[in-house]
């Protein structure tokens, strides 16, 4: 088990992260390894990595009082220490994936050109060619096309004639798909960075201009020439417009798509296990918008259950992911059923695991479980847990690229404070939410009733709640099904809870019965 401290995101050394993020089985390649190189069981580099890996922070002064190095030596023998572990760990069994393997025997086959051995050098580039082909490494396998037509040039035979028209046709080929595979992901990378800088659209408007930008860059094709790796760039810049555009529905139809195609294709699903992992967990998303329960159980148990296939790779990565994947959903499929009660074995579980060395949780991701977890205490009518949790998020300044976690979270604060009596603190908390939502770029028409509702909750009297509860829950109605303001439901179910206060019901309650007619 790696030992990774919990306060390992507070440095910035690469070499000092890369030798706290290693294995016990990585560790003891990497010294047999360097004991392989004869003089080095006394290396310098071997005396830092032993220092490093006992300590449990980075001090430079601390290495430089250790006698190992001096102040003028450090920077190098960081650089040749961490370049050592990169070989040690490219040797090491579980890294030796596929494109790894590719890549191998193209170095291999240009040692031997360049030592003049071309026969051999082209029987290497042949064997790894058609192994490139068949794992969709068509980037790679252009390069070995290309070093072939350069030694064919200088390796004369019989066929050359004939070698020459195949080479060129095949590199033709290749560099066609490779154009086509790499607009597609440049699409969808500029589609998801759409997403992190302005978020959803707002407006017709926007829709309009993301509109007309995903059609302007959406090059042309013919669907039935497309190979595996085109049509999941494909799906994938779909399913990001879809979700920009908020068509929920369409996000299903190319998630669904993206996953079969991998299902379609198990080879996929061992060389690119993230992409595929991912393409569930969007199927999910997507899933949970539209409020469909039973594809959506049925796509959760494929989740939590693909690490048991045999075929499926293992790793850090891919464990971290697996963690954030289902946990997340986890707290989903209990809102979307409306079961609050008994979460508590879930929250210690997800806890545990964001506070584990097994996974390195990013503090974004971190604060998203806080409000899911004060969502599911809010429900539960556990406000004083609900408020423990906001609290963490609002105390985070450093998380600014998520103003809506903020904002909702601020939000759902007020009212847990409300609903728990402590009205000693709610004119103070009036004053804070309200200043922050006033500070919001683009406020959506739900927020900004919800300012007016709690710029004037301090001065309702008690008797008049119960129709100052409805006069609001008459407002926000009207934006349930509007597609721009829709999604402010999806952080914080006002709606609910405010037909819990004019019912005199548990919100809990409300929620659960509105789930049992949703599912299907």
């Amino acid at each position: 088990m790696r030992k990774i401290i919990t306060t390992l995101n507070d440095h910035n050394d690469s070499l000092f992260i890369l030798i706290k993020s290693l294995s016990k089985s990585e560790k003891r390649q990497f010294k047999l390894y360097v004991g392989r190189l004869v003089g080095n069981s006394e290396a310098k580099f071997l005396q830092l990595f032993e220092f490093l890996d006992k300590e449990k922070t980075y001090n430079e002064a601390a290495i430089l009082k250790s006698g190992i190095v001096t102040k003028t030596q450090l920077s190098n023998l960081k650089a040749h220490l961490y370049r050592q572990l990169l070989i040690s760990l490219r040797l090491t069994p579980a890294h030796q994936n596929i494109r790894v393997q590719i890549r191998e025997q193209l170095d291999f086959a240009t040692i031997l050109y360049q030592k003049g051995l071309y026969k051999q050098s082209l029987k290497i580039l042949d064997k790894a060619k058609t192994m490139a082909l068949e794992n969709e490494e068509k980037n790679v396998a252009y390069e070995i096309v290309e070093l072939e037509k350069i030694i064919e040039t200088q390796y004369i035979t019989r066929s050359i004639a004939t070698r020459a028209d195949e080479l060129a046709v095949q590199a033709k080929s290749l560099s066609e798909q490779n154009v086509m595979a790499s607009k597609l992901s440049n699409l969808s990378l500029q589609l998801y960075s759409i997403m992190l800088k302005t978020g959803y659209v707002k407006s017709d408007k926007e829709k309009q201009e993301l509109t007309d930008y995903f059609d302007g860059h959406l090059p042309n094709y013919d669907y039935d020439l497309l190979n595996f790796r085109e049509k999941m760039w494909l799906y994938k810049a779909h399913l990001w417009y879809s979700f920009l555009i908020q068509d929920f529905l369409s996000c299903y139809k190319y998630a669904d798509r993206y996953v079969r195609l991998f299902d379609e294709n198990p080879l996929m699903i061992k060389q690119n296990p993230v992409f595929y992992l991912k393409g569930i967990h969007y199927l999910l998303e997507s899933l949970f918008y539209l409020k469909h329960e039973s594809k959506f159980r049925e796509a959760l148990e494929k989740l939590t259950t693909v690490k048991e296939n045999p075929n499926f790779p293992k790793g850090d990565n891919l464990n971290t992911l697996l963690f954030l994947y289902t946990s997340s959903n986890r707290f989903n499929h209990r809102f979307m059923i409306g079961e609050f009660k008994d979460g508590e074995d879930l929250v210690k579980e997800v806890l545990t695991g964001l506070k584990s060395p097994k996974y390195r949780i990013d503090e974004h991701h971190v604060m998203i479980f806080y409000y899911k977890m004060a969502s599911l205490y809010f429900g539960a009518g556990d406000n004083i847990k609900c408020i423990e949790y906001c609290q963490k998020i609002i105390n985070n300044h450093s998380l600014k690229s998520r103003e809506d976690l903020m904002c909702f979270s601020r939000i759902l604060n007020l009212i847990a404070h409300y609903e728990a009596g402590k009205d000693y603190h709610l004119e103070s908390l009036l004053r804070s939410t309200y200043k922050f939502l006033i500070k919001m770029d683009d406020m959506h028409e739900v927020q900004k009733e919800m300012i007016k509702f709690v710029r004037n909750l301090g001065d309702i009297y008690p008797h008049e709640l119960k129709a100052e509860f409805k006069k609001l829950h008459s407002t926000l109605k009207q934006y349930e099904d509007d597609p721009y303001e829709r999604r402010a439901f999806l952080y914080l179910d006002v709606l609910s809870w405010l037909e819990s206060k004019i019912e005199n019901r548990p919100v809990a309650d409300v929620i659960k019965a509105k789930a049992q007619k949703l599912i299907r």
